[in-house]
């Protein structure tokens, strides 16, 4: 029970500070997040009554961002992308509600990865293609591209990755669009994630060079 609420105690502080860094990012000019909010691994190794408390975070998260003027202000637009049917009912619902509330904003997006794998996402691809009848002359990548769960989203240049003190790895997240990314990787928990270390990851983005596998 104590580390079960450990964990419930650090997921809460985790999207409370979430809430802040998103409009940080924002005004530093960076117009298109993707969060990576709960992957498939995470359902097959966590608790049930810890996935129960997270589901109820993205409830009462999304109450919130409708009731939120800066949301409306700052025109953010919400895309959930993952194996979203595995949710379920009541979440299913309030995702889409959230989805239909900021439609129109066209300024700020926001990609919440949820149920998310990247290799099951470009399996998901290839079923669609399948499905579709593409001929295999003319599949290529705009083509995958375009079936992935980010179609309408534009390759990752930049990925942080916070709570890396046993290695550097990316844990499965957005694999064909991450191809020519930068990588930030840090000890430090999300929840310690401040305002200071946004500057300075964006301050290390900008001062790279950028090859893109030239």
């Amino acid at each position: 029970m104590k580390n079960l609420l450990g964990a419930n105690v650090g997921h809460l502080i985790g999207y409370q500070n979430l809430k802040e860094r998103l409009f940080d990012f924002f005004e530093a000019g960076i117009h298109y997040l993707s969060i990576y909010a709960l992957s498939l691994e995470n359902l097959k190794k966590r608790s049930e009554e810890e996935i129960k408390y997270i589901f109820k975070i993205i409830l009462d998260a999304v109450d919130a961002v409708i009731k939120e003027a800066t949301v409306k202000e700052e025109k953010v637009n919400f895309n959930v992308i993952g194996r979203v049917h595995l949710l379920p009912e009541v979440v299913r619902k309030k995702i889409n509600e959230l989805i239909e509330f900021t439609k129109e904003n066209d300024q700020n997006f926001i990609n919440l990865c949820i149920m998310y794998d990247g290799q099951e996402e470009i399996v998901d691809a290839v079923k669609e293609i399948i499905k579709n009848g593409v001929k295999e002359e003319v599949i290529n990548r705009d083509v995958i591209k375009n079936h992935l769960y980010t179609r309408n989203f534009p390759e990752v240049d930049y990925i942080i990755r916070t709570g890396m003190e046993d290695g550097a790895r990316i844990s499965g997240f957005l694999l064909w669009d991450a191809s020519y990314a930068e990588f930030k990787f840090r000890t430090e928990l999300w929840p310690d994630y401040n305002k200071e270390m946004v500057i300075e990851d964006i301050q290390d983005y900008v001062n790279r060079n950028r090859r893109k596998g030239k």
